[in-house]
């Protein structure tokens, strides 16, 4: 009875691991009334900046770079998209843009999220106030700083986070599914900031790590897709250049580059980087009880929740 148990419980697992999303699309969304004018903000509520002209097409033009990636340039086809989009009337706006690039008969469903909302900077924007909030925010640090009746970017890795644990809930228990045989291609359709944490939160990027990111340009798209092994990397779509030019470290791209090809489940014997984050020296194993008994830096668990 213990084997079968067993025997099942693999069969579930395995299951669910056949049936993962192949790729993880974050986009940005097109330009907005206040991407061109910050004076936009002071009269209208920053949900209602509508996109430009320019941001209208460069969502049409997002849609079909996107169906090219999930379609691998037409050679796959047993491909489908589900997108979560939030509410602000500027990503709803490109999440149209990009749909029309998409056949009905391709898209499982489309979801609003309000969770991957922009960050919450206090009502009506004032640009002369805001000049000096932001140069406070420098000082500061980008990601605890918190805008007076709005937030910081620590509260958006929070909400962030918690979109992230319901997004597993919905592939574990295949809600985004149709037919298990389809390649899922999951799109998230939403801003800078929230983009940003998101991938901190996925890769256990530090603060100081999170401090030297870019926000990716309008309707710029990020790719997280499953490599050879299993883990998801951002190496697999994009070159080393554009993750530099996302503010990735160089160990942070080697980090992507051997999740490209790293077998699932090796994460610990391969995360040295992390430990050597923490602490400057450890003790020598001659003097501090036996070698059986220390952890060595790749014991250190770093597993990867995803």
């Amino acid at each position: 009875m213990l084997d079968s148990n067993c025997d099942d419980h693999h069969h579930q697992s395995k299951q669910r691991e056949r049936i993962l999303p192949k790729r993880i699309i974050l986009i940005r969304h097109g330009e907005s009334a206040g991407n061109i004018d910050g004076a936009a903000y002071a009269t209208t509520p920053d949900n209602r900046i509508p996109l430009t002209p320019q941001g209208d097409q460069q969502s049409e033009r997002a849609g079909a770079q996107i169906y090219d990636v999930v379609s691998d340039a037409g050679a796959s086809s047993n491909w489908k998209v589900y997108f979560y989009v939030s509410p602000y009337a500027r990503t709803r706006s490109t999440l149209r843009g990009i749909g029309r690039a998409f056949p009905r008969s391709r898209i499982i469903g489309a979801r609003e999220e309000c969770r991957i909302r922009e960050q919450d900077f206090g009502n009506f924007q004032v640009a002369e106030r805001m000049k000096v909030i932001k140069e406070i925010r420098e000082r500061f640090g980008r990601f605890f700083y918190r805008f007076p009746e709005g937030e910081s970017a620590a509260d958006v890795f929070d909400r962030v986070s918690s979109f992230l644990e319901s997004l597993w809930r919905d592939i574990d228990m295949s809600r985004l599914h149709h037919d298990p045989t389809d390649e899922l291609n999951l799109v998230i359709v939403s801003h800078g900031l929230a983009i940003r944490v998101f991938l901190m939160k996925w890769f256990k990027w530090t603060v100081e790590q999170f401090e030297h990111l870019n926000n990716p340009g309008n309707c710029e798209f990020q790719v997280m897709q499953l490599g050879d092994g299993g883990e998801y990397s951002l190496a697999v779509q994009h070159s080393e250049e554009q993750m530099q030019e996302w503010g990735l470290s160089p160990d942070m791209i080697a980090d992507q580059q051997w999740r490209a090809q790293a077998n699932k489940g090796n994460w610990n014997d391969s995360c040295l980087w992390y430990p050597n984050t923490f602490f400057d020296k450890f003790a020598d194993p001659e003097t501090e009880g036996t070698a059986d008994e220390l952890q060595s830096p790749s014991d250190i668990d770093c597993q990867n929740d995803s």
